[in-house]
C-alpha cells in the first residue's frame, strides 16, 4: 500500500469547524476521483466522527483540538481524526457521560458510509482516534 500524504488540518474541537474538515475531505476526494455519492458519504461519516471526538473532548473537561490527517493509498482516501487535548489533562475519571448505546449507533452509522472504520479510545489518557477509508470505485 503506497501512502501519499495529502494534508493535515488542526481545528478546535467545536462543531462550528466541522465544515472545514468536510471541505478538505471532499476537495481531496474529488481530486482523487471519488464519485459525488462517495464524497457525500465521506462527508456524513466525517461529520459523525468529528461529533464523536468533540463529545469525547467535552467529557474530558479540557480544551482540545482535532487533528485531521488526509492521505491517499493506491485506491483509497484515508482520513484520520485524532482528539488532541490542549490543556492539562485532569486525572482520569471513573465516570463517563457517553451513552454506550449512542456511541455504538454513531459508529455503526459511520460504517454505513465508509469502506473501513477503526475507532480507538484509550481509557486512561482519553486519547480518541478514528480512521476512515473510502475506496475509489473500479
Amino acid at each position: 500500500m503506497a501512502k501519499r500524504n495529502l494534508a493535515e488540518l488542526k481545528i478546535p474541537a467545536a462543531s462550528a469547524y466541522i465544515p472545514v474538515a468536510k471541505r478538505v475531505a471532499t476537495t481531496l476526494g474529488g481530486q482523487l476521483g471519488l464519485s459525488l455519492m462517495d464524497l457525500d458519504e465521506l462527508a456524513i461519516a466525517l461529520t459523525q466522527a468529528c461529533d464523536s471526538a468533540i463529545a469525547a473532548a467535552d467529557d474530558l473537561g479540557t480544551p482540545a483540538d482535532l487533528k485531521l490527517t488526509y492521505f491517499a493509498t493506491n485506491r483509497a482516501l484515508v482520513v484520520d481524526v485524532d482528539l488532541m487535548p490542549t490543556g492539562a489533562l485532569p486525572l482520569p475519571r471513573h465516570e463517563t457521560h457517553i451513552d454506550p448505546e449512542l456511541q455504538r449507533l454513531a459508529y455503526e452509522m459511520i460504517r454505513c458510509f465508509v469502506d473501513d472504520f477503526r475507532p480507538s479510545i484509550e481509557p486512561l489518557t482519553g486519547h480518541v482516534s478514528f480512521r476512515m477509508v473510502k475506496h475509489l470505485a473500479g
